[in-house]
């Protein structure tokens, strides 16, 4: 990650830019989510082609919190209301936090000249602006269930999901599976591999690590102990099973497609 990335001193156009750089972790390409920066909390805020992006405040220069597409409790009983506030309003709030504070670090380095902490503050930006845009991303692939939620690919993300896993009932135990097996805290992703145009489901560790650059996030779990344990307490894979029902295929698909 640069060094020159603080936000202050640069023109609206390279702010905007950063937040397709910082997209999981700098690692999978999202450029074109990147029109614009001003928060719209709604559920139509990540737009495929060039819409509005949730978690960045444009006149504040500062990124944000975004709001739930939905209640709280909306997607009860596969992800209760509690794990969903605490998830939202401190962990994902934490990610914000933590990212704001290592863009002015590094604003305050540079106007010092002094970049003793570089390192530090580069894997600060690089973990923290993983974090705020995975959950970004994760609260918009997911739905009520029967209202948005559930059910399988349709379209040209269906037909993908056929030719690059054979089935999705094989995709569905491929994805499970990296979820389950993933190390510690992190996640799981089905992704768009551009140079060979195929899908591939890749495991992240942390926030930011292990997935190639340039991959685009197509549908994400967080299997971080926070995403479930109130819950599921140590039984991972019967959050990852319930994930399933209120997995947004509709925009999952149009992420796909676009």
């Amino acid at each position: 990650m640069p060094e020159n990335i603080g936000l202050s001193d640069t023109p609206s156009m390279n702010r905007r830019s950063v937040i397709a750089a910082l997209t999981l972790g700098a690692a999978a390409g999202t450029a074109s989510c990147a029109a614009s920066g001003r928060r719209t909390g709604g559920p139509d805020a990540l737009i495929p082609g060039g819409g509005p992006v949730p978690g960045f405040d444009e006149a504040s220069g500062k990124f944000i919190l975004p709001a739930l597409p939905y209640d709280v409790a909306a997607l009860e009983p596969h992800i209760d209301a509690q794990t969903m506030t605490i998830h939202h309003t401190r962990h994902h709030q934490g990610y914000v936090d933590g990212l704001n504070r290592a863009i002015t670090e590094l604003a305050h380095a540079r106007d010092r000249a002094d970049f003793a902490l570089i390192k530090h503050w580069s894997r600060e930006v690089s973990f923290h602006g993983g974090g705020h845009l995975n959950h970004t991303l994760f609260w918009l692939g997911m739905a009520p269930a029967g209202r948005g939620g559930g059910g399988q690919p349709e379209g040209a993300l269906a037909r993908a999901i056929d030719r690059d896993f054979g089935s999705f009932d094989r995709f569905k135990a491929h994805f499970a599976a990296a979820a389950n097996a993933v190390e510690g805290g992190g996640w799981a992703w089905l992704t768009h591999e551009p140079a060979s145009g195929q899908l591939l489901i890749v495991q992240m560790e942390k926030q930011q690590d292990m997935v190639p650059p340039g991959w685009k996030p197509i549908l994400g779990i967080d299997v971080w102990e926070h995403a479930y344990y109130l819950k599921y307490q140590n039984r991972r894979a019967e959050y990852i099973s319930a994930f399933f029902n209120i997995i947004n295929w509709q925009r999952a698909g149009a992420i796909f497609s676009e």
